[in-house]
């Protein structure tokens, strides 16, 4: 069986990228599996190439052919922000995804809401260095002002799809994995993936 290497240490994403890859028919292999203690450092200054970085160095210290994301939440009223700084949006070591939250929140308390916003999300997926191809994903909605929902990481308790009337922490698995932001670049990606594997 083929194998793919979903390229991050990130407990959230490893799941959520099981699930949505779970029907490809391949074998989904993480960085724990196989041993491999791996921090890429993330200053591009792209979604892609952060992605792209990351694939590329699993790729290459794995041998494997390695998929891996860069996301953030962008927001209207803050011009964007956090946008690609979003995993390190507030400047405290060791700052939680609640801190983060609180902080974004703490940010636009004074701007007029709706706080339109939207999730991005970019996929690298990696068979060696010269060989990256790149994917995205958008979802649209607001953030609140109060936390719903216990579901999901990151911005997922702040972030409501209007239409819906819940946040992103709210929906069910497999409403996630058709909404989201990663659900929609991993789609893009499995063409690819069918393709390469």
């Amino acid at each position: 069986m083929k194998k793919l290497l979903i390229a991050t240490n990130n407990k959230g994403k490893v799941k959520e990228f099981q699930e949505l890859l779970k029907d490809l028919g391949i074998e989904l292999i993480t960085p724990a599996d196989i041993h491999l203690d791996l921090e890429v450092e993330e200053d591009g200054t792209t979604y892609a190439e952060n992605a792209a970085r990351k694939a590329i160095a699993f790729a290459r210290a794995s041998g494997l052919v390695s998929l891996a994301d860069d996301s953030g939440l962008e927001v209207d009223a803050l011009n964007g922000a956090p946008g690609l700084y979003s995993a390190r949006y507030l400047p405290k070591i060791g700052a939680s995804d609640a801190d983060r939250r609180a902080y974004l929140l703490e940010n636009l308390r004074d701007k007029p809401r709706p706080w339109k916003a939207h999730f991005h999300a970019t996929i690298a997926i990696a068979t060696s260095e010269k060989n990256v191809q790149i994917v995205e994903g958008n979802c649209y909605g607001e953030v609140i002002p109060e936390e719903r929902g216990s579901g999901g990481f990151g911005y997922d308790p702040i972030f409501l799809f209007p239409q819906l009337g819940r946040t992103m922490a709210e929906l069910e698995v497999d409403e996630k994995n058709r909404l989201s932001h990663r659900a929609k670049a991993v789609m893009n990606a499995i063409p690819i993936l069918k393709k390469i594997l």
